[in-house]
């Protein structure tokens, strides 16, 4: 059984949707351990529910972000894991702890990558006036957001609409193919070489696995 940990800052509803794929046997492996560095995330809560230890690490006790990263790893590493996952952990990594972890550790974002890295994603495809959104699920690098993508999963953009109605849309997505791709990695179908994504030995291209 393969070890999953899961970095979290809040609700912790895509870290559900693993445990849940995980307990009815949809996504190998197994949910370990939850660390937050919110002591009043609610995912940490959830993390206990399924059985699995959840761990606040307090920012403002650690001088520097590399010395709090630093003290993360070694909480980290007691649990072995096999994979790390970011389910809206809204912390900047040190570089240090990405090459730590590199090709085991993978993220979700708001955007149809390359476009749209870093935040108010929802708002600025609004604003842009696109007509399709979506999510991808990465593995991470030390480039912000810029690692090579796995899935993908596109919505439409509604006139109507406005940020917390696209938020839902593109969520019921996350909720969808993030579990996959943790089971694509516990299987050993999916790697990271030389800064590539590859799913059953074939280089995935910019937009990650796509089969139209």
């Amino acid at each position: 059984m393969k070890n999953i940990v899961v970095l979290i800052s809040g609700n912790g509803t895509n870290l559900q949707a693993i445990i849940d794929a995980c307990e009815s046997n949809i996504t190998a492996g197994k949910v370990t351990a939850v660390f937050s560095n919110k002591a009043d995330a609610y995912g940490l809560e959830r993390a206990k529910l399924a059985g699995a230890s959840g761990v606040f690490i307090d920012p403002k006790q650690f001088e520097t972000r590399e010395a709090f990263d630093q003290e993360l790893m070694e909480k980290i590493d007691n649990y072995q894991p096999d994979l790390i996952v970011l389910a809206g952990y809204m912390r900047i990594l040190s570089n240090g702890f990405v090459r730590h972890y590199l090709g085991k550790m993978v993220n979700i974002h708001p955007s149809l990558l390359p476009k749209y890295p870093g935040l108010n994603t929802y708002q600025r495809a609004i604003h842009a006036g696109d007509e399709e959104h979506g999510t991808s699920v990465h593995f991470v690098t030390e480039q912000l957001d810029g690692g090579p993508v796995i899935l993908q999963a596109k919505v439409p953009i509604f006139d109507e609409d406005n940020v917390e109605e696209l938020t839902k849309r593109v969520q019921s997505q996350e909720y969808r193919i993030y579990p996959l791709v943790v089971d694509w990695f516990v299987n050993d179908r999916l790697e990271m070489k030389d800064g590539k994504a590859f799913l059953d030995g074939n280089q995935l291209g910019i937009h990650g696995y796509a089969e139209e």
